[in-house]
């Protein structure tokens, strides 16, 4: 009763609640019921409030009971408080119903193997014998006392004390009588400390808006999906042959309401003006910075809180939920930026849980993450993979997510990055690879292609790590693709450059065809390019005005001609001067501008073509795909290559010009004779370009060069790309 009362009784389910009573052959029912608030307490037998018979006070803290010498339904018998300010509430008791995490659920949870812990662990809106309420599972294995709080109980730990399930470390509670829209947390004794821990729900699908931080009881069910055609058709289209052209976008800053405080755009705004303008420019998917709940908009969302939780600041889970549903009739893919390498250490998330370093190491050689000042995952622990892998296939099963790119892949797979010597672990063999982070990415990757057939996963991986984007059956890690961030520094260090100093660095625009079918690249000038002084795309190009947006022109035109998916961050297919600031909208009084509009132009047309002609996208990661015609005109600073498609007869040109000096009677080889169309040229008039070409075409000769029996002569205009197509 003392354990009780000070709220650190591990299951008081032994005292509270009915408990049948054997007196010389009578069989009765003791009721006991811990209500600290209460004056006065009366137990009800039925609904008419008949059969009431009073409670005794049995302790001054507040534990009454009952002796109930007749028949009843001990599931369903209310309580009847009268509190100390002469208020009177009815209650069904939390105390009266039976467990419900199942035997079968707790041996697969131990194991690691319940792939849908997100059904059983959180916050769950239920009926139980017919009375409403929401059913509450944690797991704290090391703590001695677990509560749910909120305002429902005046955030008292002793009024919902719930029951340990044993040496899972689970703690489960059904309250009945509350329902949608609770705010509640969960109040742990730690079992060496004398306070407790207020700490948000790690299965929560729903928190308050920042700053504040409470868990929010949200039912996911109810909303009515429109997709169904874009998800049968999803699972029967193979990814890596199609088009991918991804807008990444971070949805605080992409457009605001200056109007309104500068407030953010709901997501049922967004889904009205970001998806009409996505899709107008030709993407193919949209790639959203981390929306799962975070307490810190300085971190992007990549100190992630809620790993079940779309973010508060734009609506509820029912709102983003629409968003994406609008994103599929709309046809536009949705990719997930994830955070499962590391976690911030704000007191009221995943560290120090349950008084203890429950999700990651206490050692911070291995624990502590000194780049970010984060904790890092324990992946050798059966329960931390699960709760991870559970959160990667909860956004693809309830939000019908299409990808998710993992952020920060090469922290999760060197146990010394970003460490000096002396300050990290060595594995078993003495090495520094994570092994157990490697193999959790090898069954998350697994899981996620088995259970949700045409997603992407996509690897932020910096290093030269082998076959991140190849099948764990050959030894991979089993990601779709992999972002290519060194074909982003090769193009910025060469574009950045004043083009009369390019002959000297032409190895930069192409070395990275050496590697480019190593693994399955995604192009990428991302948000990380254009923050914290690294200036935005426009800023970084050398030369005067015109040459600076017929550089980024040049640029735009390369990349998507060169094998690999495509990416570009918000602003950048406009021409934003400014560094990314996710505290502000994108500069869009700027395409009141002429050269800014035509910029954006191109973007749209170089998506229009991407999408339209398989040789731009589909063989991307085999040499099949790519044929160089010149790439040894360092004094000019000239490049051809051929594009093909998987009919080898269907092919582009790709010519660019990167100096700022016209070229006129410039010959280059071609594959077959014909006329070739000119069906793109970055320099054109409609782009803000100076308009030189070759008059829409021109007619091949059968002059040998660059190894070719015919040949082209061509117009190169100044600091452009060319593509032409035979006729």
């Amino acid at each position: 009763m003392e354990l009780l009362i000070r709220a650190e009784h591990w299951d008081p389910f032994t005292l509270l609640g009915p408990h049948p009573l054997n007196e010389q052959g009578t069989t009765m029912t003791v009721v006991r019921a811990f209500l600290p608030e209460a004056e006065e307490a009366t137990v009800l037998l039925d609904q008419a409030n008949d059969k009431a018979l009073p409670m005794t006070k049995v302790h001054e803290a507040g534990l009454f009971e009952a002796t109930i010498r007749q028949t009843f339904d001990p599931s369903r018998y209310r309580l009847r408080v009268r509190d100390r300010w002469g208020g009177i509430t009815e209650r069904h008791d939390p105390y009266a119903f039976a467990p419900f995490i199942t035997d079968f659920d707790l041996h697969l949870f131990a194991e690691g193997r319940h792939y849908r812990t997100y059904e059983l662990l959180g916050a769950h809106l239920c009926s139980i014998h017919g009375i409403t309420g929401v059913r509450f599972a944690v797991w704290a294995p090391n703590a001695i006392r677990a509560s749910v709080v909120g305002n429902f109980n005046g955030w008292d730990g002793r009024r919902h004390q719930m029951r340990n399930r044993g040496a899972t470390g689970l703690w489960e509670l059904f309250i009945p009588d509350i329902g949608p829209g609770e705010i509640y947390k969960y109040e742990l004794r730690a079992r060496d400390q004398d306070f407790a821990l207020l700490k948000a729900d790690p299965y929560a699908f729903a928190a308050e808006v920042r700053p504040k931080t409470g868990s929010v009881t949200y039912s996911l069910s109810g909303y009515q999906w429109g997709d169904q055609r874009w998800m049968e058709e999803r699972t029967r289209r193979d990814p890596l042959r199609a088009p991918l052209a991804v807008y990444e976008v971070h949805l605080g800053s992409w457009m605001r309401v200056p109007e309104e405080g500068n407030r953010w755009l709901t997501y049922r705004e967004l889904a009205e003006k970001l998806i009409p303008y996505v899709t107008d420019l030709g993407y193919t998917h949209l790639e959203l910075m981390p929306i799962t709940e975070h307490p810190f908009d300085g971190s992007w969302g990549y100190q992630t809180t809620g790993y079940f939780a779309p973010t508060s600041r734009f609506g509820n889970p029912h709102d983003f939920m629409s968003f994406v549903d609008a994103c599929h009739h709309a046809g536009l893919g949705v990719i997930l930026d994830w955070v499962p390498s590391h976690f911030p250490d704000d007191p009221h998330g995943l560290s120090w849980f349950d008084g203890s370093h429950l999700y990651d190491h206490a050692d911070p050689r291995q624990g502590y993450h000194p780049e970010w000042h984060s904790r890092i995952f324990n992946f050798g622990r059966p329960e931390v993979r699960n709760f991870l892998l559970n959160s990667a296939l909860f956004w693809l099963d309830r939000y019908h997510i299409d990808g998710l790119r993992v952020d920060a892949v090469a922290s999760m797979l060197y146990l010394d990055y970003s460490r000096k010597a002396g300050e990290w672990v060595p594995n078993q063999y003495g090495g520094n690879d994570n092994l157990e982070a490697v193999e959790f990415l090898k069954e998350f990757n697994v899981m996620v292609h088995r259970e949700h057939p045409g997603v992407l996963t996509i690897a932020e991986e910096s290093t030269a790590w082998a076959g991140v984007s190849r099948p764990t059956l050959v030894g991979g890690l089993g990601f779709s693709l992999k972002w290519n961030m060194g074909w982003m520094h090769d193009m910025l260090l060469y574009f950045s450059r004043e083009p009369v100093h390019r002959r000297f660095h032409q190895h930069h625009i192409t070395f990275g065809l050496l590697y480019a079918f190593s693994e399955n690249f995604v192009l990428v000038l991302s948000h990380d390019e254009v923050v914290h002084g690294k200036r935005a795309l426009l800023d970084k190009m050398p030369g005067d005005l015109w040459q600076r947006f017929a550089n980024l022109r040049a640029l735009y035109a390369y990349m998507y001609a060169h094998p690999g998916k495509k990416l570009l961050f918000m602003g950048g297919e406009f021409g934003q001067w400014w560094e990314w600031n996710h505290d502000s909208s994108l500069q869009w009084h700027l395409l009141e501008h002429e050269s800014h509009r035509g910029l954006q132009h191109l973007v749209r047309d170089l998506n229009r073509l991407y999408r339209s002609e398989p040789a731009l996208h589909q063989v991307d990661f085999t040499w099949a795909g790519f044929q160089w015609i010149d790439f040894s005109d360092e004094l000019h600073s000239v490049i051809a290559f051929v594009r093909r498609a998987e009919d080898a007869g269907q092919f582009l040109i790709c010519v660019c010009n990167l100096t700022p000096v016209p070229r006129s009677g410039y010959r280059i080889g071609v594959p077959a004779p014909g006329s070739y169309r000119e069906v793109l040229n970055s320099d054109a008039s409609c782009y803000g370009g100076s308009n030189m070409g070759n008059a829409g075409g021109v007619l091949s000769e059968p002059v040998g060069s660059h190894g070719f029996m015919q040949s082209i002569v061509l117009t190169l205009p100044p600091l452009a790309v060319l593509y032409l197509k035979p006729s």
